[in-house]
């Protein structure tokens, strides 16, 4: 009889609460516990876990290597699936190892490389694969020249942090001056460029942004499943057009994301974006993580989740095929349950027990966060 899998995801996204559902109802029928901590109390992911950590706040990066593997050794992981200080983790690979746990994670080099999205294009152009025009500014002067350059092109220009993730910072830049246009129906991504200059000119802390033409739809994520000898055994492209999703075998975008995933040692679950620079898909972004929407392969019939864990444990998948591809779909949101106490119950009988048993659920507060039913919803015409 297999022994359970124990598997522990750090401060991670809400939306992998559904990364652990599939981890749970695996085609192996594996029995599968998992360890979570985050730093908000009303994760989600805290309630959906077996057992659960607050972590600790302030932690320099390799304080919290210390932290992960107290972590690992108290709860016995088997997979660790970090995100929260990736790089200063994949750098200690050989001491979780040595307590036992695999790291579900790629290489530090190619951490370091997709760390900072200019040095990710430099590289990736490097090997022949397309990414836009792009320069890297730090002043108002710097930002102005490189937006006349691109409008000159014909090219809208639209800026983002060269370090960051999920969006975060991303503006389109209009030369319309601020209006009321600016304050109705929803905020929107587009800054007025003389306010925008303006702020860099006054403020005290440098930025470091990425300046680019803003590139057309379809967006393609490309979730590649690579093993540590650099070969791809799964590739996925899930498609981006408006509130319209799909999905893709389409080389044009699965050619270019496994000479990623391959070329740079992206091992496990990684995802990688292109967007439509013209008539050509371009890189936009990668992750050396699986991105948040990874379960929305289980429509495709599947379970990317526990193939990974397979290959962190040895346990060779080969190579993924999906059976079919899933009909075109809109993401939608959905309640899952958070604690009303700071932690949630602690289910597993070896673990220290922090909290009492937390309610019945529908006695629970709830979050929204996409489901996996809301994602199964055709798209609207």
């Amino acid at each position: 009889m297999l022994s359970r899998v124990r598997v522990w995801l750090n401060r991670t996204y809400a939306e992998n609460v559904f990364f652990m559902d599939q981890l749970r109802r695996n085609p192996s029928d594996r029995a599968v516990e998992i360890h979570a901590t985050h730093g908000d109390p009303d994760s989600p992911v805290l309630a959906a876990a077996d057992t659960a950590d607050l972590e600790p706040e302030g932690l320099s990066p390799a304080a919290y290597v210390e932290y992960a593997l107290d972590q690992c050794a108290r709860r016995g992981i088997d997979v660790f699936v970090p995100r929260l200080h990736q790089a200063a983790i994949v750098a200690h690979r050989a001491e979780f190892e040595a307590a036992g746990t695999a790291l579900l994670a790629p290489t530090p080099e190619a951490v370091a490389v997709f760390e900072d999205k200019a040095t990710a294009y430099e590289a990736v152009r490097s090997v022949g694969v397309p990414v836009p025009p792009w320069w890297r500014v730090r002043t108002a002067d710097e930002l102005a020249a490189a937006v006349d350059e691109l409008e000159a092109a014909g090219h809208k220009a639209c800026f983002k942090p060269a370090a960051g993730a999920g969006g975060v910072g991303f503006r389109v830049v209009t030369r319309a001056p601020f209006s009321l246009t600016h304050l109705s129906g929803f905020p929107g991504p587009d800054v007025p460029l003389d306010l925008v200059v303006t702020a860099l000119r006054e403020a005290d802390e440098k930025v470091d942004w990425l300046v680019m033409p803003r590139l057309a739809e379809p967006e393609v994520s490309v979730d590649c499943l690579t093993g540590p000898d650099n070969r791809v055994r799964l590739a996925v492209g899930r498609t981006k057009n408006g509130r319209r999703r799909g999905f893709s075998l389409d080389e044009r975008w699965l050619a270019p994301a496994r000479l990623i995933a391959e070329g740079f040692g992206l091992h496990y679950l990684s995802n990688i974006q292109f967007r439509m620079l013209g008539e050509r898909p371009v890189l936009l972004d990668v992750n050396t993580r699986p991105a948040g929407g990874l379960h929305q392969l289980s429509l495709c019939g599947v379970n990317a989740p526990w193939a990974a864990v397979q290959l962190a444990l040895g346990e060779d998948p080969g190579e993924i095929e999906p059976p079919f591809l899933g009909q075109d779909y809109a993401v939608v949101s959905g309640p899952r349950p958070v604690r009303p106490v700071s932690l949630p119950r602690q289910r597993s009988q070896e673990a220290e027990p922090l909290l009492p048993a937390m309610p019945a659920p529908a006695a629970e507060p709830a979050c929204e966060v996409t489901t996996e039913a809301g994602a199964a919803a055709t798209a609207p015409a």
